[in-house]
C-alpha cells in the first residue's frame, strides 16, 4: 500500500492511497493510535470512491464513532483505468433494455461478473488497512447500497472479518445463493418505489439472509431517494455491533 496524498479537515483525516492497482482512500481521527473497528464502503453504479454519500458517511463513522472507513474504486469506475470487456457488456445491456429484456436481470448477470474481481481485491485492502498500527485487527463492518450491495453480499459471505453489513438496493437476482452463506447482523435497505431493482426481488434477497439478526428499513421513495436519517441508523447499528 502506498499513500500518495493526505488532509486533514474538522478533526478527521483523509488518506489517498494505491494498492496495486487498486485506487482508494482512507478516514480515520487526526493522531489516530492503536486498534479501532474498519469500515469498508462500497459506492454506487457510475459512482467512485468520493462520492458525496461515501465522503458524508465515512466522515460521520469517524468523527462520531471514532472508527477508520476505507473505500475503494471498483473496475471501471472512478480512477480505474477503462475495462473494455464491462464497457462492452454495459453497452450491450442497455440495448438490450432498449429492446425491452428485463433490466434487474441484467444488471443482476454484471454484478455476479464483477464480483468475481472485487470480493478478492477488498479482502487485499482490508489486509493492506488493518496492518497500519492505527487501524489494527479490530471488528469490520460493510457499508454499500446498490452496486455496493450486488458486490457487497458476496464480499460479506466470503470474509469472516466482517461482524455486521448495512446492505440495500439490491435485489436476490444477483445475490441470494450468497446471501444464504451471510449470518451476521444486517441493516437492509429498500426503497419502495424503486424503478430499477423490483419491490419484490428485494424483498427476496432480505428474505435469503441467514442472519438471525436482520432489520428491514422500507422507505417510499424511489432508487437514490434513501432518507438521509437512515445514515443515524447505520451509526447506531455498527456502534452497537462494532462495540464503539
Amino acid at each position: 500500500m502506498r499513500f500518495n496524498s493526505a488532509t486533514s479537515s474538522d478533526g478527521v483525516r483523509e488518506q489517498m492511497f494505491i494498492l496495486g492497482d487498486i485506487p482508494g482512500v482512507l478516514w480515520t481521527a487526526e493522531g489516530a493510535a492503536g486498534t479501532r473497528p474498519l469500515i469498508l464502503m462500497g459506492h454506487g453504479g457510475g459512482q467512485h470512491k468520493k462520492a458525496p454519500g461515501i465522503v458524508a458517511g465515512a466522515r460521520r463513522f469517524v468523527a462520531e464513532c471514532d472508527f477508520a472507513v476505507a473505500a475503494v474504486d471498483v473496475p471501471g469506475h472512478g480512477d480505474r483505468p477503462k475495462d473494455e470487456e464491462y464497457d462492452r457488456i454495459a453497452t450491450e445491456n442497455q440495448a438490450r433494455v432498449d429492446a425491452g429484456e428485463d433490466l434487474a436481470a441484467l444488471i443482476a448477470g454484471f454484478q455476479a461478473l464483477v464480483a468475481r474481481q472485487t470480493v478478492p481485491e477488498w479482502r487485499a485492502v482490508l489486509d493492506a488497512v488493518q496492518d497500519l498500527d492505527y487501524v489494527g485487527a479490530g471488528p469490520v463492518g460493510y457499508w454499500g447500497v446498490s452496486l455496493g450491495c450486488g458486490l457487497g453480499v458476496p464480499f460479506v459471505a466470503a470474509e469472516p472479518r466482517v461482524h455486521a453489513a448495512v446492505l440495500g438496493l439490491g435485489g436476490a437476482l444477483a445475490s441470494a445463493e450468497a446471501a444464504a452463506r451471510i449470518t451476521v447482523p444486517v441493516e437492509f435497505l429498500l426503497q419502495w418505489d424503486d424503478e430499477r431493482v423490483p419491490r419484490a426481488q428485494g424483498l427476496a434477497l432480505f428474505d435469503a439472509l441467514s442472519s438471525t439478526e436482520k432489520t428491514l428499513h422500507a422507505n417510499p421513495g424511489r432508487h437514490g431517494e434513501i432518507p438521509a436519517f437512515e445514515l443515524d441508523s447505520a451509526l447506531r447499528f455498527f456502534a452497537r455491533h462494532l462495540g464503539r
